[in-house]
């Protein structure tokens, strides 16, 4: 169950308590749906009680009790806690967090991909800058996993002007010169220096790359040693690397809409960050044989390494096989 999902599961709860009784609401067009804040629990929370609290005229905490017991019934949710002001906190069982991976094994570098801008098309008016167009290159990409269409012209009035960088980039390269331009939000004046080409885990671009290269690995060393992909065991500690691979769709349409690819950069960057740790894990040790959980673990190591390339190629930054 991904979040674009969970929201329209959301939203069916709300209609739901409406047409009961239960609550007395106009039925939002959507929900916002992302991952727990500071003393949240669970895969996934959403503000939906808060929002909806004023014009039901009762407080949040007993509408989120009110929504809760209706999550609770839907299959591949396995729990649904409160907390603070009426946060609705959201834990999914192993089940639907499989799907996801299956999901990803089977569209490889494509997930996320869709056709929810079909017939849209986007009009990029930027200035001969180079920033402005690598950003106005990458959104066209991204737009059109998205089904749409992106126009550049070089023409007033400009609405894409993001800060330009002070020094030339292309002493950094192509795929290091692109990262320093794009992963910035469009305010922040880009750095262009050698941090961007340090082989170490303080540089964000090497610790995406690296994580692609080392899921690669892992697959080449479970192939070796007779064993594949398998998404059928518990996931038990990687539910946070999958919660974030289950947001990559939403992630691609916000920065289509909002014509922001530092916003794919910076979840490449948390899914980077949460697959490094489990990939010691994925192969067996010493005289272990290949388990269920072995599998288990390959196939969202794959996964991760699949929206990691993807990710990667619509910023245009090579993701190399090794590193």
């Amino acid at each position: 169950m991904t979040p674009v999902e969970l929201s329209r599961t959301v939203l069916h709860a709300v209609r739901r308590a409406v047409d009961d009784g239960e609550l007395a609401v106009a039925v939002p067009e959507r929900a916002v749906v992302g991952a727990p804040g500071p003393g949240g629990c669970g895969d996934y929370a959403t503000n939906i009680a808060l929002q909806l609290a004023r014009p039901a005229g009762q407080p949040a905490v007993r509408v989120a009790e009110v929504l809760r017991g209706y999550l609770g019934q839907v299959d591949g949710i396995e729990g649904v806690e409160i907390t603070g002001p009426g946060f609705l906190n959201i834990r999914l069982d192993d089940g639907a967090a499989l799907d996801v991976v299956r999901r990803i094994l089977r569209e490889r570098e494509r997930y996320g991909h869709s056709r929810v801008m079909e017939g849209q098309v986007v009009s990029l008016r930027v200035p001969y800058e180079v920033r402005a167009e690598a950003v106005a290159d990458a959104v066209v990409r991204i737009v059109a996993s998205q089904g749409g269409r992106g126009e550049v012209e070089h023409q007033e009035p400009v609405n894409l002007r993001p800060v330009p960088a002070h020094e030339d980039p292309s002493v950094l390269g192509a795929d290091a010169a692109l990262w320093a331009l794009l992963s910035p939000a469009p305010h922040d004046r880009p750095r262009v220096s050698a941090e961007h080409l340090v082989q170490r885990e303080c540089n964000p671009l090497f610790r995406v790359r690296y994580a692609h290269a080392r899921t690669r690995a892992v697959r080449r060393n479970a192939v070796d040693l007779g064993f594949g992909a398998e998404a059928r065991g518990a996931l038990s500690k990687n539910q946070q690397l999958v919660s974030l691979l289950a947001d990559h769709p939403r992630v691609l349409e916000a920065a289509a809409r909002h014509r922001a690819p530092d916003r794919l950069a910076r979840h490449l960057v948390a899914v980077a960050d949460a697959v490094l740790p489990m990939v010691p894990t994925v192969l067996p040790r010493g005289d272990e044989k290949p388990s269920a959980a072995h599998r288990t673990r390959l196939a969202v190591a794959e996964a991760a390494g699949a929206v990691l390339a993807g990710g990667l190629s619509l910023l245009g930054i090579d993701a190399p096989d090794h590193l």
